[in-house]
Parts: C-alpha cells; sequence; structure tokens
C-alpha cells in the first residue's frame, strides 16, 4: 500500500471496525451520536456517523475515535487492529504486517530476541504487566481462600468441614505470598520512580504491609 493511500485506506479499516461494533451493539446511528453527545461531544451527530460507514468522509479525529469507541464499548486497540477478524494490516505505510505483530507494536510488545534494556520504554511496560499479573494471582489465591472458608461454614458434613478448612488454610498461605510478592514488587517500583497502579479492594494491605516493614 502506498503512501498516498494509506491513509484512506487505514481510516476506512478503522470505520469498518466501528460499524461493526455498533451493529454488535445493537445501537442505530442516532443512538450513537446521543452518546456522543453525552459525553461532551455533541458534533459527532448521525449525519457524521453516517457520512464516515458510507465513505463520504474519509478521516476521523483522535478525540472522536476515542469517544465512538467509549459509546461502542470497545477497547479502541481492537478497532485499530481487529485481531482475530483481520490476518495482516498496514500500522504504517508499506508496512503490511499480522494484525498481532502490530497491535503488539503498538503496546509496546513487539516480539525481540532481547530482553528490553533496562530503562526502555518496552521494559516500563514490561514492568506494568508484571504487576497486573501479581495483582491478579494475589485477588485469585485470596479469592479461593475465602470461597473454601465459607463454604466450611455452611456444611454440616464433619469430613467435608474439615477438607474444606484445610484447602482454605492452604490457599491463604498462597495468598499471603502473593500479597507479600505483590507489595515487594511495589516497593521495587518505587525506587525506581515509578508509580504503581492503585490496589484494588481487598489488597490494599500489600501497601500497608510494605509500610510496616522495618
Amino acid at each position: 500500500m502506498t503512501s498516498d493511500s494509506w491513509p484512506a485506506a487505514f481510516t476506512a479499516q478503522v470505520v469498518r471496525s466501528l460499524r461493526e461494533a455498533r451493529k454488535a451493539a445493537g445501537l442505530t446511528m442516532a443512538a450513537v451520536a446521543e452518546g456522543c453527545a453525552e459525553r461532551g461531544l455533541p458534533d459527532i451527530t448521525d449525519q457524521t456517523i453516517k457520512n464516515l460507514e458510507s465513505g463520504r468522509r474519509t478521516s476521523i479525529t483522535l478525540t472522536d475515535f476515542l469517544v465512538l469507541a467509549d459509546v461502542l464499548g470497545a477497547p479502541p486497540i481492537t478497532l485499530l487492529f481487529p485481531l482475530g477478524t483481520a490476518e495482516t494490516v498496514d500500522p504504517l505505510p508499506n508496512r503490511g504486517v499480522s494484525t498481532w505483530d502490530a497491535l503488539a507494536w503498538f503496546t509496546g510488545e513487539t516480539p525481540i530476541a532481547d530482553p528490553a534494556p533496562p530503562g526502555s520504554a518496552r521494559e516500563v511496560l514490561d514492568t506494568f504487566r508484571a504487576h497486573a499479573d501479581l495483582v491478579a494471582a494475589a485477588r485469585a489465591s485470596a479469592t479461593l481462600a475465602t470461597d473454601r472458608r465459607r463454604a466450611a461454614s455452611t456444611t454440616t458434613a464433619p469430613d467435608r468441614k474439615a477438607a474444606l478448612l484445610g484447602l482454605a488454610a492452604g490457599y491463604e498461605e498462597y495468598a499471603d505470598a502473593d500479597r507479600k510478592e505483590l507489595a515487594s514488587f511495589r516497593q521495587r517500583m518505587r525506587e525506581r520512580g515509578l508509580v504503581p497502579p492503585a490496589l484494588p479492594d481487598g489488597l490494599t494491605v500489600a501497601d500497608q504491609a510494605e509500610d510496616e516493614s522495618p
């Protein structure tokens, strides 16, 4: 794809994704325009959307795109790079690649043979993804422990109660270890000058434990 034709072609691909998302959400053009107005962009009218979907309008601003994505309930990145429905895309002029490689490039996950250089933008992204994995693990172990202990409190069978309490105790050990690992990771992020994301309810104790450590 030439550099001259790429802007219109890429915009058309994004508009196709927007149209498919609108239909999947069961929204009319008027309903989408109303949603845009509610979000502070009344300039996106149903006629604007009609012009985009018909190809009469061949460009879209970043702000309009983000508001439309929110109205449609679609992650913006999936509209830019339709993973699972398009085998290849052209994220840049004369740069046709697999959709996954394009998405990975956009998010900083471009496959490379060597680890990201310390302090690089990609390494910072990797750090925050690792943090998200630790949060997910800590939430999962805490939930498993809570569920088993709740189940033990409602059963009347002694053997099952004992088994559930044993499982709960085991998961609580995992949960405690996961929280400590998360707290340590967040402290290392702060030491590097990074601001960790806010913790979800139930895991704020990880920061408290770190604050109380000698």
